[in-house]
């Protein structure tokens, strides 16, 4: 049949309607599958707000209506995600959340959809300048002399060493690691993800004591010169059975795991926003670009949504081959 009798036979409403099946799902998405908000979730660091802001920006320019809920970063797993708060997380760290991911893949309810892009590391580290203190750094070994302790010491803690931990929401096991493996140190937790960087920024420029969590993806690593504690290797039986490492009495005798970082989203996603699921799965982030990112916002002081703008804009041959 000729595409004039396909006029002639169809009512106009037939036709748009025939009309907007025969379009890829990218042009679809310009009228979303739903208009129902697409919750990308918000935790308390720098980069996985801006992450969170570069994939809602795309599905903006794609038609979506997109939010962002503050969430908790290890129970989103299994609440959020799985109870409608939340569609999407960002940024799930093998370092911290890889048990809570176990908990969120048995509920079927969420679904794991992929890897961001740079590996994982969270760590106990310290500026280069401690060794003249402590010469025994970075063996872990050397943090259970008393004179060492004391040289990361504070009056609050004094004579013992006052480690900085994250946030107590992101846990780690720190309070049980410092138990575990006999360190004389007090273990204690920044309010913030910002607060923490802000205190080591203060201590380095005075070349004051400190010993805290410090992460990759993140620009401190390459602004600050110092290096991460080598605790024993982690495997998964350090943290699950007190027989294994250097205490036959504890769990967490070991450093952190280190890992991938995930992105997860709510399992109905890819049924009710398709396309919006395509470019969430599809997307990923270069190492040294994320840690520039951050470092505009943290240090340069620009908003997470003119970073994420720059990015949108700079890879937009990208994100719409993903959306295809």
């Amino acid at each position: 049949m000729s595409f004039r009798s396909v006029i002639s036979n169809l009512s106009m409403g037939a036709f748009v309607l025939a009309a907007a099946s025969a379009l890829t799902p990218a042009a679809r998405a310009a009228a979303p599958e739903s208009n129902d908000p697409i919750k990308i979730a918000l935790f308390d660091w720098t980069s996985v707000n801006l992450n969170a802001k570069i994939l809602g920006g795309i599905l903006e320019k794609l038609g979506y209506t997109v939010e962002y809920p503050t969430a908790d970063y290890l129970s989103s797993l299994t609440t959020g995600l799985t109870n409608g708060d939340l569609d999407v997380g960002m940024e799930f760290w093998d370092t911290t959340a890889g048990e809570a991911m176990k908990a969120s893949d048995a509920t079927g309810q969420t679904e794991r959809l992929g890897k961001l892009g740079p590996k994982a590391k969270e760590e106990w580290w310290f500026p280069e300048y401690m060794k003249e203190k402590c010469p025994g750094l970075p063996n872990w070994e050397a943090l259970k002399d008393p004179k060492c302790a004391e040289a990361f010491s504070t009056a609050e803690t004094a004579p013992k060493g006052r480690y900085l931990g994250g946030p107590v929401t992101w846990e780690g096991f720190d309070d049980e690691r410092v138990e575990a493996l006999k360190l004389p140190f007090t273990v204690i937790h920044a309010g913030t993800d910002a607060a923490m960087f802000a205190e080591l920024d203060s201590a380095y420029q005075r070349k004051a004591p400190i010993i805290l969590w410090v992460y990759s993806p993140h620009w401190a690593p390459a602004k600050y010169k110092g290096e991460w504690v080598e605790f024993p290797e982690y495997t998964p039986e350090c943290y699950a059975d007190p027989k294994w490492g250097t205490n036959p009495d504890a769990k967490y005798d070991c450093g952190k795991p280190h890992g991938e970082i995930w992105k997860y989203s709510w399992a109905g996603m890819k049924d009710k926003w398709p396309v919006a699921y395509k470019v969430a799965k599809a997307y990923t982030v270069d190492t040294d670009e994320l840690n520039k990112m951050s470092g505009e916002i943290d240090l340069e002081g620009k908003t997470p949504e003119d970073v994420a703008a720059a990015w949108i804009a700079a890879h937009e041959a990208d994100w719409k081959a993903w959306a295809r």
